[in-house]
């Protein structure tokens, strides 16, 4: 009898997941960016963190945590408790690029982390200073040519799609532009619209009111077509047949955090990017809602690591 209660606790394990996944969760959430504050990856988080709030019943509380692409907010969260309290909203360089594109991370993507669900696919537009005399690609391919490495851009950070965007054209066009990058999305912005720089691939959750008010000069669209924000703007690749450079959003947890919890997490989340509210805001701006299964995440990652680390070879990227 003495060994069948020793096998006790043993058979009892399996049973704790559910009953922990059932009363998760206990206290707030901790969704970290890895972007200062006003940028597009804090935005597409805090229009969904107060809907998940109300849907599990405690706050998920935005923590910007800014510096190397995503990077250091990524690897925190790789190395936090597998407990369902500290998730990500990981973006296309922290997750895909970083690598390819930085051998020296402190961790990797599909070991140590579990896709929740891709948030959002969004676009950048490729813009300029109204400084910058070039009105089209052809004519700013024609003006870097001519500047041989004088034009810069601002990115949002290394490995962010700011910076893969410009590195595409740069390899699709055989032109030399200089790379500046930022610590995130806001602060480029404010570099191109100050002058501080000549030109910039800005998500659109952030640049279509600074086109509209003829801050920045909208030139074309990374995406494979045409905006509906911005209808008149020409895909880059109209003149580039092939480019195509879009960001895309994501909810990640450590890797062990158990499936009941990544479940829950991922019923909401999918619920509250189907709302509405929330698809008429993103719509507004330029993002397309996606609400992925953790599987169907999964596999996407797999495919953006393999696309960009052909890029990030061919081009013999780097960081700056």
């Amino acid at each position: 009898m003495k060994k069948y209660f020793a096998l006790l606790p043993l058979l009892l394990a399996p049973l704790a997941l559910p009953v922990a996944a059932q009363q998760y969760p206990a206290r707030p959430i901790r969704l970290v960016v890895g972007f200062p504050a006003g940028g597009p990856t804090d935005i597409v988080a805090r229009l969904i963190a107060p809907k998940m709030s109300e849907a599990l019943g405690q706050q998920v509380i935005v923590d910007n945590r800014g510096g190397a692409g995503g990077m250091i907010a990524t690897e925190q969260v790789a190395k936090a408790a597998p407990d369902g309290y500290t998730i990500i909203m990981g973006t296309i360089g922290g997750i895909a690029v970083a690598m390819s594109l930085n051998p020296n991370r402190g961790y990797d993507t599909l070991r140590d982390l579990a896709p929740i669900t891709q948030s959002v696919t969004v676009t950048s537009i490729l813009v300029t200073h109204p400084s910058v005399p070039a009105k089209t690609v052809k004519e700013l391919l024609a003006l870097a040519r001519a500047k041989n490495g004088r034009l810069n851009y601002a990115s949002s950070g290394n490995g962010t799609i700011t910076h893969l965007a410009g590195e595409l054209l740069k390899y699709m066009g055989k032109v030399d532009i200089t790379h500046v990058p930022y610590k995130g999305g806001a602060p480029a912005l404010t570099a191109l619209v100050s002058g501080e720089v000549d030109m910039s691939y800005e998500n659109s959750l952030i640049i279509t009111p600074h086109i509209r008010s003829g801050k920045v000069r909208g030139i074309a669209v990374t995406g494979a077509k045409r905006s509906k924000l911005l209808p008149d703007l020409p895909t880059i690749a109209e003149t580039l047949p092939g480019y195509s450079a879009s960001g895309w959003y994501g909810l990640l947890a450590p890797a062990a955090t158990p499936k009941a919890i990544i479940a829950r997490l991922n019923a909401e989340a999918v619920r509250a990017l189907r709302l509405p509210d929330v698809v008429d805001r993103l719509s507004s701006q330029g993002a397309e809602p996606v609400g992925s299964t953790p599987e169907e995440f999964t596999a996407f990652v797999r495919g953006e690591i393999t696309k960009w680390a052909e890029l990030v070879k061919a081009a013999k990227m780097r960081t700056d």
